[in-house]
């Protein structure tokens, strides 16, 4: 496939969810998949988790998953554990999509699943994630198909998740 990474796909990973288990991201296979880093804090998270939660309610009975990976490498603004993120998203968001283990997405550190995502679909300024609520779009067949900045609306990109899921 044209532009395809030779480094497989996303469902080649394992990833830590919110309560320290691991998670194949195999089960996913099939399903569009929008991977986004969160932010309790920013200024962005009123209308990102709101219009995420509308997203999923939408499209998660067609095949549409969202995995939200917290972040705290932006202004500080994640700064609570696991715990206190998922009683923030699930309960002033109603989140019912997976939050996973809070990760670094640039850096050294930065997790496995984010270097893949941003070999594959650099920014415009480079691969660095540039702040919360950045968002990959990936196929059912895990490719990473597309990346829209943080400022880019969830609702925006409803177009895109409609035309994957066909």
């Amino acid at each position: 496939m044209a532009g395809q990474s030779s480094k497989g796909s996303i469902h080649d990973f394992t990833v830590k969810d919110a309560r320290g288990n691991d998670v194949n991201l195999g089960i996913y296979k099939g399903k569009v998949l929008l991977i986004v880093n969160v932010a309790s804090q920013c200024g962005l998270t009123n209308s990102n988790y709101t219009e995420l939660s509308k997203l999923y309610e939408k499209y998660k009975d067609q095949g549409f998953e969202i995995l939200a990976f917290p972040c705290n490498q932006f202004g500080g603004q994640e700064p609570g554990n696991n715990e206190q993120i998922l009683e923030f998203a699930c309960t002033r968001f109603k989140a019912e999509y997976p939050i996973f283990d809070k990760v670094d997405v640039n850096g050294e550190n930065a997790a496995p699943i984010y270097k893949f995502l941003k070999s594959n679909k650099g920014g415009i300024f480079g691969d660095g994630i540039k702040w919360n609520f950045s968002k990959f779009l990936v196929d059912k067949e895990g490719n990473v198909v597309d990346r829209y900045a943080p400022t880019t609306s969830p609702l925006s990109i409803e177009k895109d998740i409609k035309k994957l899921l066909g």
